[in-house]
């Protein structure tokens, strides 16, 4: 059964955005992904937990935090 994973994760420069998408592109067992960049949002559909893709964006020097977490923070951030 697919798992849908939803993540914040800052995306500024096609730099940034090519190498989130060669990251999520190695996680093994994946099915889709999408990236939503004005919301700075990932989507990854498989067998695959949060935690995978995060160590994956992490690897990259990226933070990502849980979509839900986030977008419920308050923190005035948009």
């Amino acid at each position: 059964m697919a798992n849908v994973v939803e993540l914040k994760v800052g995306m500024h420069c096609d730099q940034c955005i090519k190498k989130i998408m060669k990251a999520i592109k190695k996680i093994d067992d994946i099915e889709t992904y999408d990236l939503n960049i004005e919301l700075n949002k990932i989507t990854v559909t498989g067998n695959v937990t949060s935690e995978e893709v995060i160590k994956a964006l992490q690897k990259i020097g990226k933070t990502a935090s849980n979509w839900e977490e986030s977008s419920n923070s308050g923190d005035g951030t948009h």
